[in-house]
């Protein structure tokens, strides 16, 4: 028990005796550190932004912003953090809070200590340009991700999922873009140049409650054969909903984040396979634009900080009607490697689903890896209506891949979530579409079958006709989309 610590702020702080419940925030500010704030409790506001130590590329650490209203603490055993008390002093302030400061950026103070940890992740990202960067350097490709590129190679984004209600946003962006690069003798920079702490085993019970981090996936999937109701936790990020809002209190939870055998990315001949517990920003920034679709769905998906945890094995296994990955994967064709002690098998991700929030996965086994089956579809897209264009849950989401020779479809694939118990493909319209020449008459009929697809309900997010209205739209979008782009690489 006394072995169980986390280094925060160069401090190395003992877990003894903490809840297996308990947030990183709650203890963070229960042993004197009340700088991150609980503002919804849910990942939304950005208030609780703390720095995690993590493994780069090189075996060095990168700085990663994430909600500590969401991790379990007991999940940062033998890492390191920095809160915004680490970052700098009254007497010696962070360049990050000095230039808050200087712009403005800060009036009742509750939202900054988080903007100062977010902004101070992307202050700190390796390859962003310092003060004398072309803004041209950092495009993406995505029109609304390029134009938030700073003059400094600030990218705006890095700040989604942090709130402010009384500041207003362009102080805050006005200090981020004055930001210049860290100098050699910053501790922060210089510690990014040694290893990240290496993940440790850890296995505790406090109150009758145990929180378990096997050191291998071997051991595992042993432990789930054994407690086959353990509670399997990767980003958390919907632990700590259940438990904040919910009062969830798992008498079980096994910590999987770590696994090394669940963070690989690797490309074949035949497919593309992303482990489940990789998080979904590093799996955007391994891809780097190779799957199209992909790259089109993992900037909506909730907040950069929600990112920086959040997995695709989490977002499948929670059974999530509306959950933005499914789509796409189904779209996609996607696979998945469930794996237990008796071996893994592959299922497709269309019989994965069963019924609402229910699953073929057995209670001893887990998601290892989605595997992306290649060639890729020629011309793909993904729609997400939200009440939000960013940082929302899916009222409707719908994930399209087609391949189109010589204007006639030959295949179709597409993804849907939000209109139904379960993500769903909408192997009607596919068949309409598939044999038939893609022109807008097509379209109409094929949008007349989308609209029926799926059994939409009413809820607070839309209404069921409203979800069936956007179905049907979507596809006279897509095709749209597709003509105009035509119409461009002709001329």
């Amino acid at each position: 028990m006394n072995d169980i610590a986390v280094t925060v702020n160069g401090e190395r702080r003992a877990l003894a005796g903490t809840a297996t419940h308990s947030t990183a925030l709650d203890w963070l500010r229960a042993t004197g550190l009340p700088g991150s704030k609980e503002g919804c409790a849910e990942g939304e506001c950005g208030a609780c932004a703390i720095l995690l130590a993590t493994p780069d590329k090189d075996g060095g650490t990168t700085w990663t912003a994430a909600n500590a209203c969401l991790i379990p603490v007991y999940a940062l055993d033998g890492q390191e953090i920095v809160t915004s008390e680490g970052l700098g002093s009254r007497d010696d302030l962070h360049p990050v809070q000095e230039k808050l400061a200087e712009a403005g950026g800060s009036q009742c103070g509750y939202c900054t200590p988080g903007f100062a940890c977010s902004m101070a992740g992307e202050y700190y990202r390796k390859g962003r340009a310092g003060a004398d960067a072309d803004a041209s350097d950092h495009e993406d490709g995505c029109p609304a991700h390029d134009a938030e590129h700073g003059p400094n190679g600030f990218d705006l984004h890095a700040l989604s999922g942090n709130l402010c209600r009384c500041t207003g946003y362009r102080p805050i962006r006005d200090a981020a873009y004055t930001l210049g690069s860290p100098t050699d003798d910053d501790p922060m920079r210089q510690r990014m140049d040694q290893p990240a702490p290496a993940a440790v085993a850890t296995d505790t019970t406090i109150d009758g409650a145990r929180f378990v981090r096997p050191q291998t996936l071997t051991d595992t999937l042993q432990l789930l054969q054994d407690e086959p109701d353990a509670l399997l936790v990767a980003g958390s990020t919907d632990w700590g909903v259940e438990v904040n809002i919910r009062g969830s209190r798992a008498p079980f939870v096994v910590a999987i984040e770590q696994l090394d055998e669940l963070r690989t990315l690797t490309e074949t001949d035949d497919y593309v396979e992303i482990g489940a517990a990789l998080p979904l920003s590093e799996i955007e920034r391994r891809l780097d634009g190779r799957i199209p679709l992909l790259a089109q769905l993992l900037p909506q998906f909730a907040s950069h900080l929600i990112r920086n945890r959040a997995t695709m094995g989490g977002n499948l296994g929670t059974g999530s009607p509306i959950g933005d990955t499914p789509p796409a994967l189904l779209a996609l064709g996607a696979r998945l490697v469930l794996a237990s002690v008796r071996g893994e098998r592959e299922v497709e991700l269309s019989e994965y689903f069963t019924g609402y929030r229910q699953t073929i996965r057995e209670k001893d086994e887990l998601i290892r890896a989605i595997r992306i089956p290649l060639p890729l579809a020629t011309t793909t897209a993904f729609h997400k209506i939200a009440k939000r264009r960013f940082d929302d849950i899916s009222s409707v989401a719908i994930g399209f891949a087609l391949d189109i020779e010589d204007g006639t479809v030959t295949a179709a694939k597409i993804g849907l979530g939000g209109v139904a118990a379960t993500p769903l493909r909408a192997v009607a319209t596919e068949k309409a579409l598939v044999g038939q020449p893609w022109s807008i008459q097509t379209i109409k009929r094929a949008s007349e079958i989308l609209r029926a697809e799926g059994t939409p309900m009413s809820d607070h997010r839309a209404s069921s006709d409203y979800r069936s209205h956007m179905l049907g739209t979507s596809l006279l979008k897509f095709y749209s989309t597709t003509v105009i782009e035509s119409k461009e690489v002709s001329a």
